[in-house]
C-alpha cells in the first residue's frame, strides 16, 4: 500500500516536472522522492522475483540520487522524466497483479469432492 502511494506521488512529481520547469529546491525534492520511490519498487520487485524490473529501477536510483546528482540537458531530462513515468506506471500494473490469493484449508474436509474407499 505504501509502495503504491509512493509510486503515485513519484508519477505526479515527474508529470509536474514535465509540465513546469522546476526551481532549484524542487529539483532536490524531485530527486529525493524519485530515488526513495525507486528503492521501494526495487525491494517490491525483488521480493516478487522480478529482477529485470528491479535492475531497471536501479538505473533510476543512480540517475536521480540526490547525493551525487547527474547533470543532464533539458531535453535529456524531459526524456528521462517521461521514461520514468512509464516505468512507475508499468511497475504499478505488473507488481499489483502478481499477488496470489491464499486459500483457507478446511479442517473437516481434507479433499472436498472425493469419496472414501
Amino acid at each position: 500500500m505504501l509502495t503504491n502511494i509512493m509510486k503515485s506521488v513519484a508519477i505526479g512529481a515527474l508529470l509536474l516536472a514535465l509540465l513546469w520547469r522546476p526551481l532549484a529546491g524542487y529539483e532536490l525534492m524531485l530527486q529525493l522522492v524519485i530515488s526513495i520511490s525507486a528503492v521501494m519498487v526495487i525491494l517490491q520487485a525483488a521480493f516478487a522475483g522480478r529482477f529485470l524490473l528491479a535492475g531497471g529501477f536501479l538505473v533510476v536510483v543512480v540517475l536521480f540520487n540526490p547525493i551525487v546528482p547527474v547533470e543532464l540537458s533539458d531535453s535529456t531530462a524531459r526524456w528521462l522524466n517521461s521514461a520514468c513515468v512509464m516505468m512507475f506506471a508499468l511497475s504499478m500494473a505488473v507488481l499489483s497483479a502478481a499477488k496470489p490469493r491464499l486459500s483457507i484449508p478446511s479442517i473437516t474436509n481434507r479433499t472436498p469432492g472425493s469419496e472414501s474407499l
